[in-house]
């Protein structure tokens, strides 16, 4: 089932259909698909329902085990820095991370897909460094596997909606199917009087899909909807980091059984525009300590990403190696002068 979204917020769309093969669910899959599409061609972003594919308390419990790694004492979170590895993994300390030039102030830690040979002088290429938090490996890694398998079955779904053929489909697959993940588990504390209010300032993601899960802290994430047409009304004092476009920010507040999830550039190259990454961003005015676990599905590597041969228009994307472009983009986002190597 699917709800639609309206004009300031966005649709619920349940994966349940895609989980298993059952042909009396073929009317749900198809509907679920065509759903996807319109969520992607209209915002970019939208609620994945996952209930019927894992348990509530599965993610509540990483928000759980990422809070009690952030409320380690400084010094025993700095022995996983970044400049310990490939200055891509392991732990950022609060205003270490940089959107758009400017600090973030939150505190993270980014793990990524393992790689055979690894060697920290190589951008994104060295190993993943583990919090001592009794269960947090474990249950992170099971989450890891999930979200994997979750990425695949999404792209099928997504695919089925784009209309792509089967050979189509195949060729899709076999660029994300060794997945070069990325996870992600970040704090944010109450933000200082006399901040501007936005804790993590408007991107768009670059890779794939993210399925984010956040404790439920309300009135945090916000999405730019482009709305041609609309003025943008803030009367909240914060930036409007949308540029010159047109539309309206939105909260994204959790609801319980999903998790967010929107496109990445990848995607944009795909469909040759017809699918759009959105913009958005954090706004954490509450009191509380907000945690978030966002995954990142991404392409293969060293994939090849370009328009898929059955888009109408004349392709106005170019193709590019997916690492080429993940390295070029980790290298802007910390504010370590040793990033300057990427």
């Amino acid at each position: 089932m699917a709800s639609a979204g309206t004009l300031d917020t966005l649709p619920i769309i349940d994966i349940a259909p895609f989980l298993n093969s059952d042909p009396a669910d073929a009317d749900k899959r198809a509907a679920t698909s065509a759903a996807l599409h319109a969520a992607c061609v209209e915002y970019g972003f939208f609620y994945l329902n996952i209930d019927a594919y894992v348990d509530r308390a599965e993610p509540e419990e990483l928000t759980r085990l990422g809070k009690e790694f952030f409320l380690l004492p400084q010094e025993e979170k700095n022995k996983l820095a970044l400049s310990n590895q490939d200055y891509a993994r392991g732990y950022a300390k609060l205003n270490e991370n940089v959107t758009s030039g400017k600090a973030d102030a939150h505190e993270g830690l980014d793990l990524y897909r393992p790689v055979t040979n690894p060697d920290k002088t190589k951008p994104v290429w060295g190993e993943n460094q583990w919090p001592e938090v009794p269960g947090f490996r474990e249950k992170y890694e099971i989450w890891v596997e999930k979200m994997k398998a979750l990425g695949l079955i999404l792209m099928e779904a997504m695919s089925i909606g784009l209309g792509l053929t089967r050979e189509e489909w195949n060729d899709l697959r076999s660029q994300v199917d060794d997945s070069f993940w990325v996870m992600r588990v970040i704090g944010y504390p109450p933000l200082p009087k006399d901040h501007d209010g936005v804790s993590c300032g408007a991107h768009k993601d670059y890779g794939c899909l993210t399925f984010l899960y956040t404790d439920p802290t309300r009135s945090a994430l916000q999405v730019f909807l482009r709305r041609p047409g609309t003025t943008v009304m803030d009367k909240t004092g914060l930036p409007l980091e949308q540029g010159t476009e047109e539309g309206i920010w939105i909260n994204a507040d959790p609801i319980p059984g999903c998790v967010v999830c929107n496109i990445g550039e990848m995607w944009e190259i795909w469909t040759d525009g017809l699918y759009r990454s959105t913009l958005h961003r954090v706004v954490h005015r509450g009191s509380n300590y907000r945690v978030s676990v966002p995954f990142f599905f991404e392409p293969n590597f060293d994939a090849l990403v370009k328009p898929f041969e059955s888009q109408k228009t004349t392709p106005t994307r170019k193709a590019i190696v997916y690492g080429d472009f993940l390295v070029s983009k980790v290298g802007n986002n910390f504010a370590d002068p040793g990033k300057g190597k990427y």
